[in-house]
């Protein structure tokens, strides 16, 4: 099983989270998160904040949850920055999951994450990439404040471990800068091998014939 996009339900994100966040800093970023989240169905969405952070992003994050029937749960370092969120998704009419702690500890317990928000200026960005269990169905993975990334990053080197690839990555002047990746379902392949050709069997359940396919 694979990410299948849903035109329809990022349209309605969309349009709820332009209402909820037009007084917000950043809120085209909002939109745009809010959307690819709900269009790619995620039913298992998680961002990273701390204290200080901007919440137009966690309230569009919780609009697509609802849209898709899905958790959001926000990752925070500290009870400082678990006050601070709660009380600003209070104030904007929105509630959402957190869990307080470093990553080796929070990672843990979220098994099938497939749609990730994390902020590049953090300093553990890196090490919750590679301690985080993604989805067998594929995941989508939004860096904010690209542009200030170390020029050295590379999605490969911090994604592509075992059997997971990167499908496709684009970088948006959005804001300052979102860095998108989708990252393969289990066993796909990486953007390099979309070209390949594929060799499928089937077997003909009434005449037991078997038939070779290429695709």
């Amino acid at each position: 099983m694979k990410l299948v996009w849903s035109p329809e339900t990022a349209l309605k994100a969309y349009i709820e989270t332009v209402e909820s966040c037009q007084l917000f800093q950043e809120s085209s970023v909002a939109e745009l998160i809010s959307a690819t989240a709900a269009g790619w169905n995620a039913k298992l969405i998680v961002e990273t904040w701390s204290q200080g952070g901007v919440i137009a992003t966690s309230i569009g994050l919780a609009i697509a949850s609802r849209q898709t029937d899905g958790r959001h749960v926000c990752v925070v370092p500290d009870e400082r920055s678990r006050t601070e969120y709660a009380e600003a998704m209070g104030e904007a009419g929105m509630s959402s999951e957190v869990m307080v702690g470093e990553a080796d500890d929070v990672m843990e317990w979220l098994d099938g994450v497939d749609f990730m928000v994390l902020d590049s200026r953090q300093k553990d960005f890196s090490r919750v990439l590679r301690l985080t269990k993604f989805s067998s169905r594929g995941a989508v993975v939004v860096c904010k404040n690209a542009n200030s990334r170390s020029s050295n990053f590379r999605w490969r080197g911090a994604l592509e471990e075992g059997s997971r690839r990167i499908v496709r990555s684009v970088f948006l002047p959005v804001g300052k800068g979102l860095d998108i990746a989708h990252v393969a379902a289990s066993g796909g392949n990486s953007e390099e091998k979309k070209g390949e050709k594929k060799w499928i069997k089937h077997i003909d359940t009434q005449s037991g014939e078997e038939h070779v396919i290429r695709k």
